[in-house]
């Protein structure tokens, strides 16, 4: 590594107190915006993120290589309008008032949110998780994948702007444009940093949990999908196939292994040609599992690659309306690399006798990788819905529908999420799909259950200092020599000299760091 690296990671530290610092400023403005302005600030935030839905698709698709713009165009609609449109008559924000249990609950945001988002889903997550902030009155701190870094940082920088067009505090959305270990380090650590949304792989993770700071981070998945003779096959068929080749198999909940009963399994793997599936031969299928897994590693610059591209990579000729591979295997075991997760449109598949042996063979995908995240079955006999959904290890069990979209909640009614968690068998925080009431807190007043005491007329009321701003708040930090009203949100005592004193000693520490390079 050069000096000047060295030097331009050293200096990213200072610079993540100073976000962390503006941040938190803005987060403690927000926190006393009534829930009019919260929403107005979200639809305004939501028509700039819609309208652009198609420009960033391209964009992410241009820049990492994963996907299908069409696909990503979707993702990004149903996680900017569809996310507000699913949460709107929700409040985030308001006293709620439990007269039968004596009780008031004030939400409380968790201020300044440090979200790290992948390459595979990188706008889509953006946007989910800055309207998840923006919803709940909370800041936050984009930290986009270092191969997405341009269109998630562009994208988050416009909703920003959007934001404090509307009347948000300035600061309450940043980004990280330059992604550095040093910075994001520094960001993850920082005592300001009150919770962080670590969606990626599992290193991101880990480190996210080991910053010593509030962490909901999500586990992989491997999804085991079982298609028993009580199916409707040609619908079965159709969700799967589309499911898989959505996005290019980029979601984490897409089906990973196909788990077909014996009695219907031809006629199913028709039904898939039927919908673009190519099942492949033996030969085949072992070369294009070479390619996939060469030395016993996925190759992970087939992530989000088309079949076709996949195929010819392999040696393999396919059809030219081919969407997804199909690769009969015959165990379900660890040394299987077919078993495995696999991020791009291909399915491995083992035929069972029976749905008994089937869901024994789903839990045993999950021992090989995705305990905690999501699987799928087909079939229309709930007994089996329920041992399989007792059996295997997950948290979300989408049935006759796609798991790609299914899981995440668009097409089912799970919460609609671009983060999914594993809970306690994934190791994990979180045990559903991430939603806005997991960035607020209630503070509950409690009053005695004795008769004789009465719970006082609270309806109506908000806590003192909250109301709607007439106009955005002045940007941060304030120059001395202007006069606009600032509102007293800092709870430490201090004021905003001594946050101009603290930028300035943020950036002599920052040209002393240059120097010293």
């Amino acid at each position: 590594m050069s000096e000047l690296a060295v030097v331009g990671e050293a200096a990213g530290v200072p610079r993540a107190r100073q976000m962390l610092e503006r941040a938190r400023w803005a987060s403690r403005a927000f926190a006393t915006y009534d829930r009019a302005s919260v929403l107005r600030i979200a639809e305004a935030v939501t028509r700039v993120a819609e309208d652009k839905a198609q420009h960033y698709a391209e964009w992410a698709v241009r820049e990492t290589g994963f996907g299908v713009v069409e696909h990503k165009v979707v993702k990004n609609r149903l996680c900017s309008r569809g996310i507000l449109d699913t949460y709107r008559d929700h409040d985030y924000v308001s006293p709620r008032v439990d007269a039968d249990r004596k009780m008031v609950e004030l939400p409380r945001p968790a201020g300044v949110v440090l979200a790290l988002t992948p390459s595979t889903n990188p706008v889509s997550t953006v946007y989910f998780k800055i309207l998840l902030a923006l919803l709940t009155r909370n800041a936050i701190v984009i930290s986009p994948h270092p191969f997405a870094k341009e269109s998630c940082s562009d994208a988050a920088r416009l909703l920003g702007e959007a934001a404090v067009a509307a009347g948000a505090p300035d600061g309450v959305v940043q980004v990280v444009e330059e992604p550095s270990i040093p910075l994001i380090d520094a960001l993850m650590t920082d005592e300001r940093t009150d919770v962080i949304l670590a969606t990626g792989g599992v290193p991101v993770v880990r480190a996210a949990y080991s910053s010593g700071n509030p962490a909901i981070g999500v586990g992989p998945g491997n999804v085991p999908v079982l298609v028993d003779a009580t199916a409707d096959l040609k619908r079965a068929a159709e969700k799967l196939v589309s499911s898989k080749a959505f996005d290019n198999s980029l979601l984490c909940t897409n089906e990973s292994v196909l788990i077909v009963e014996e009695a219907v399994a031809d006629r199913f793997l028709r039904e898939m040609e039927r919908q673009g599936a190519y099942v492949l031969k033996d030969e085949e299928r072992d070369r294009v599992r070479d390619t996939l897994f060469p030395e016993g590693r996925f190759d992970t610059t087939l992530v989000g690659k088309d079949a076709s591209v996949i195929a010819a990579k392999a040696g393999v000729r396919v059809p030219g309306r081919t969407r997804i591979l199909v690769a009969p295997f015959d165990l379900a075991v660890g040394e299987e690399p077919l078993a495995h997760e696999k991020l791009c449109p291909v399915l491995g598949v083992v035929r069972v006798p029976d749905a008994r042996r089937g869901i024994r063979a789903a839990v045993a995908i999950l021992r090989i990788g995705g305990a905690g995240h999501s699987a799928v079955i087909h079939s229309n006999d709930p007994r089996t819905v329920m041992d399989y959904a007792a059996a295997v290890h997950v948290l979300r069990v989408t049935v006759n529908e796609g798991g790609s979209t299914g899981s995440a909640g668009f097409g089912t009614h799970l919460a609609p999420s671009m983060t999914i968690g594993t809970g306690f068998v994934g190791r994990s925080s979180l045990g559903e799909n991430l939603e806005p009431k997991h960035l607020v807190n209630l503070t509950r007043v409690a009053y005695s259950v004795d008769p004789s005491e009465v719970l006082p007329a609270y309806d109506g009321m908000v806590p003192r200092g909250t109301s709607a701003p007439l106009e955005a708040v002045p940007p941060y930090p304030v120059a001395s020599n202007l006069s606009a009203p600032t509102t007293d949100t800092d709870t430490s005592g201090g004021g905003t000299s001594e946050l101009r004193e603290e930028l300035r000693r943020l950036i002599i520490e920052e040209l002393n760091t240059i120097i010293r390079g």
